[in-house]
């Protein structure tokens, strides 16, 4: 595989383990198992039954709490912890044949992605959840969902589609998450987040 294709598989897999790292998991490993995709370094393994399962069991329990508002607050902030890390070592495997340093660079970009793919993830839902109603959180996780296993399966095929994918949401998410940042303060500035606050 050459190095741009391994490229677009280490930023594609970094962006959408910042997006829904246990559907990207179980998609790349389900298609690496039945043969339908090579991927690069030490992605590979991915595709042992263990990896999926766990991997399965942890999107099963996401699914749920990913569409009920004050769950899916916490379950954001605690997988800051868990998304970019989880999206700086799929970079770094994906580059596992590769020279130690060019490793080290595709961890730190990787990570870097992956927190802007989570972040700008985050702060879209806080901005949903400002709504009463529910079904806009609920049509968010569904979209969040089709991405992660629509892009891991155009990944496999078009790397380097990926990749592009990659640079033009990077550009977006620069212009979105100030606007989104905004929306918040001016949101917590008015009459009745105002009186919360004093309250607590």
């Amino acid at each position: 595989m050459d190095w741009l294709s391994t490229l677009g598989y280490a930023m594609g897999s970094a962006w959408l383990s910042g997006i829904s790292l246990y559907a990207t998991v179980v998609t790349l490993g389900l298609l690496q198992r039945f043969h339908l995709a090579n991927l690069p370094g030490d992605l590979g393994v991915l595709s042992h039954w263990w990896v999926i399962s766990v991997a399965g069991a942890l999107y099963a329990v996401e699914f749920i709490a990913d569409k009920i508002p004050a769950v899916d607050s916490v379950w954001h902030a605690i997988h800051t912890f868990i998304r970019v890390p989880a999206g700086a070592i799929m970079a770094a495997s994906a580059f596992g044949h590769f020279d130690p340093s060019v490793r080290t660079i595709a961890m730190l970009v990787g990570g870097g992605v992956a927190l802007t793919s989570h972040g700008t993830k985050a702060v879209t839902r806080l901005a949903a959840n400002t709504s009463p109603e529910p079904f806009s959180n609920i049509a968010l996780s569904f979209m969040e969902d089709f991405i992660a296993v629509g892009s891991s399966i155009l990944m496999v095929f078009h790397p380097v589609v990926i990749l592009v994918v990659v640079i033009l949401f990077m550009c977006f998410a620069a212009w979105l998450t100030p606007k989104i940042v905004r929306f918040l303060r001016n949101l917590l500035q008015k009459p009745p987040f105002r009186r919360a606050a004093a309250a607590v």
